[in-house]
């Protein structure tokens, strides 16, 4: 869109397309072999790529080396804004982020959470005088399902029970605001 009218696109594919992660796999399928060869343990989804190493030093070591490779092997731009050295608990990863206890665990990152509590704001405030079933039905289930199904794999289960008692609150106040007379109220 440029202002407000749709134009051609010249370059890139659409995002959130099917076409975006199998160009980006074959493209970066030369880095996961070098990866590989180094010895590195990496986990990569698309463009999107984390690799762990022992110490600080050699994540540098190794974030320098690969932008390197990238920029002229491959020659592809790197992102430094993006690109960084620290530890796992400190970065995500697809939405995921992990604990820094001595066992890891999976965990929602703080990111995704206040994205969804934006939407849900606005469906609430969509929904001030309309059938609170249907607004369940019709707008909260399917979202709140596909945020569901997406971070099914975190292990630590407090953040669903905030959201859980954050998206009854609101709820709430929807049938509140409803009830006009005060001994409704009461």
């Amino acid at each position: 869109m440029s202002n407000g009218l749709t134009t051609a696109r010249r370059e890139g594919t659409l995002q959130g397309g099917p076409l975006s992660p199998l160009l980006s796999n074959i493209l970066l399928d030369e880095l996961d072999k070098e990866l590989e060869r180094r010895g590195h343990k990496f986990c990569r989804y698309a463009d999107d790529c984390n690799v762990y190493v022992q110490s600080r030093r050699a994540g540098e070591r190794v974030l320098k080396a690969l932008m390197i490779f990238l920029e002229r092997r491959l020659r592809l731009k790197v992102n430094a804004e993006k690109s960084a050295v620290a530890r796992p608990w400190d970065r995500k990863f697809l939405g995921y982020s992990v604990t820094s206890q001595r066992e890891s665990r999976l965990k929602v990152a703080p990111g995704p959470v206040q994205r969804l509590k934006e939407k849900l704001r606005e469906i609430f405030r969509r929904g001030r005088g309309r059938n609170l079933g249907k607004l369940i039905e019709e707008e909260l289930t399917p979202l709140l399902r596909g945020w569901m199904n997406y971070f099914r794999l975190a292990e630590v289960k407090g953040i669903f029970e905030e959201l859980d008692s954050w998206i009854r609150r609101k709820l709430r106040n929807l049938i509140w605001r409803k009830w006009k007379r005060p001994l409704t109220r009461m």
